[in-house]
């Protein structure tokens, strides 16, 4: 299993560093083959010691140059770092994001050879169509991605049950993972609708789920690492 703590604007470096230090005393007794990931705020990127892999939540599609507020590879290569996450719903919907912007994006970081965590989903409106509908949108998320590259990783992530208190079903999930994993010729797909210790154990218990991409019970190391070994 994959999972991934994305802390969005969340944490500082004190507080990322003294995470790590707790979520590795706590996951000591977590399979070998399980893989973690974790995603601090910009400010808070280092070089950090532990099993787990640091990546970016967002970088620009530059090695460097005159784009103020961003950040890019010069930036990430002074932390070895080699992750990132693409697409997600709040870039694509806060920071208005189109799909050639992503696309763009992810080619960058996939000619740099970086592991990408690709993120797609589909708000309640869409959802609320019918499955056929929720499948045209989320494919349609895939232009310009070359779903071939060997390090991806899919995450969808229904934006209507991302901090709403709303939790997809078990059926709509496994129905939306099912259709996705042939659409991705099997690539890796994480679920992100508010996983949290609760419903970790049934979620990924789904066929077609490999892992998880956890937003606000991945905040506080107690929680993830529940997660983790649940």
């Amino acid at each position: 299993m994959i999972y991934a703590a994305n802390f969005k604007t969340n944490h500082t470096r004190k507080s990322t560093e003294l995470y790590l230090n707790e979520l590795t005393d706590k996951i000591t007794g977590k399979k070998s083959e399980d893989r973690i990931y974790i995603f601090p705020p910009s400010t808070a990127l280092d070089i950090y010691e532990g099993v787990f892999k640091i990546g970016a939540q967002n970088a620009y599609a530059c090695a460097n140059g005159a784009y103020t507020g961003e950040i890019g590879l010069e930036q990430l290569d002074e932390f070895d770092i080699k992750t990132i996450l693409i697409g997600h719903s709040e870039r694509r919907e806060y920071m208005r994001e189109s799909q050639d912007q992503v696309a763009q994006k992810f080619s960058f970081f996939q000619e740099h050879e970086f592991e990408i965590i690709y993120c797609i989903g589909e708000p309640l409106h869409i959802r609320e169509k019918g499955f056929e509908a929720v499948m045209q949108y989320l494919l349609a998320q895939f232009e310009g991605i070359d779903i071939g590259y060997k390090n991806l990783i899919v995450a969808y992530e229904p934006i209507w049950a991302i901090g709403t208190g709303r939790s997809a079903t078990i059926e709509e999930i496994s129905n939306t993972h099912r259709a996705l994993k042939k659409a991705i010729n099997n690539k890796p797909l994480l679920y992100g609708g508010s996983a949290k210790p609760a419903n970790i154990k049934e979620i990924t218990t789904i066929a077609g789920v490999d892992g998880v991409l956890v937003g606000s019970a991945s905040l506080d190391a107690s929680s993830f690492a529940e997660m983790i070994l649940a």
